[in-house]
Formats: structure tokens, C-alpha cells, sequence
């Protein structure tokens, strides 16, 4: 004859246990999924974009009009910079500049990389200067911005604002 007896503790611990499964598989099933179509949608953009083999001034220029912008011929500034080793503030707020348009400066930390600047002549709405800073690494983007040189300026990756 075996006896079992339950104590008032395992009851209690059987029935946490029972409504904490009970909560997980209602969370489970109720609350909606994350929406993966922005990121869907950045990742079918960046392939309709070419990132590679920029290695003339046209091969440049091409690229801006990829995203539709218009630049003067020639480059307004060319400059070689050196990615630092580690991101301070502003860097790292460039950086998701950077990554909103899947691109990612902290894969080149410590590398030579080569700045090249145009003036944008078609930026809508803008009267002032408008630049196009594209980031280079070995004829490769990495990165890079649209800015503006006015006093209340902006900077905004590569795509064109809606």
C-alpha cells in the first residue's frame, strides 16, 4: 500500500506553475508578431542599389542617382579620413545614420577610408547647399550622408525624404 500525501506548498507551487504556462502560451498566441516588412523592405532596396565598384567619378555619380539626386560634375572635396578604432557620441549617432540605411562604419574601425563630397542641385524644398558625402573603402560605399550647410541643417542618409 503506498501513501501520498500533498502538502499545502506543492499545491501552491503546481498552480504557479500552471498559470505562468497558462499566461506564456495566451502570450504566444495573442499578441501579434513583430512587423518585419521595413526590414524586408530595406533589404530589397540596398539590392536594387549597387555599392561596389565605385571607382571613377562617374561610377560616383551614378550612384547619387541611384536615390534620384542630381550633383554638380566634379567633386567639391576629396579627403582621406581614418575611421577611429572606437565611437565616441557622435560618431555613434552617425553610425545609425549609417545602419538605417543598412550600411555599418563599425566593420571598418581603424581603417583609411576616402570622403568624397558634391553639391546636390535637385534637393527639394531647399534653397541653401546641400551636400552628398559618400564614404569609400577600397572602390566600395560604407557610408555616407546628405547634409545640408545651413545653419539649421540637416543630415539624413542617402535616400530621398518622402
Amino acid at each position: 500500500m503506498f501513501v501520498y500525501t500533498l502538502r499545502a506548498n506543492t499545491l501552491k507551487f503546481f498552480s504557479i506553475i500552471g498559470v505562468a504556462l497558462i499566461a506564456l502560451v495566451s502570450l504566444i498566441l495573442f499578441v501579434p508578431g513583430y512587423d518585419v516588412a521595413t526590414t524586408g523592405a530595406i533589404l530589397q532596396e540596398k539590392e536594387k542599389i549597387r555599392y561596389d565598384k565605385i571607382k571613377s567619378n562617374n561610377d560616383r555619380l551614378e550612384f547619387l542617382a541611384q536615390f534620384g539626386w542630381e550633383c554638380g560634375e566634379a567633386p567639391i572635396e576629396e579627403v582621406t579620413l581614418d575611421i577611429p578604432t572606437e565611437f565616441d557620441k557622435i560618431m555613434k549617432t552617425y553610425n545609425e545614420i549609417q545602419k538605417q540605411q543598412g550600411l555599418d562604419l563599425e566593420k571598418y574601425c581603424g581603417k583609411n577610408v576616402r570622403r568624397v563630397t558634391y553639391e546636390i542641385t535637385n534637393y527639394p524644398g531647399v534653397e541653401g547647399k546641400v551636400l552628398a558625402n559618400i564614404i569609400l573603402y577600397k572602390n566600395r560605399v560604407i557610408g555616407g550622408d546628405i547634409c545640408s550647410s545651413d545653419v539649421n541643417g540637416f543630415i539624413h542618409g542617402f535616400a530621398k525624404p518622402k
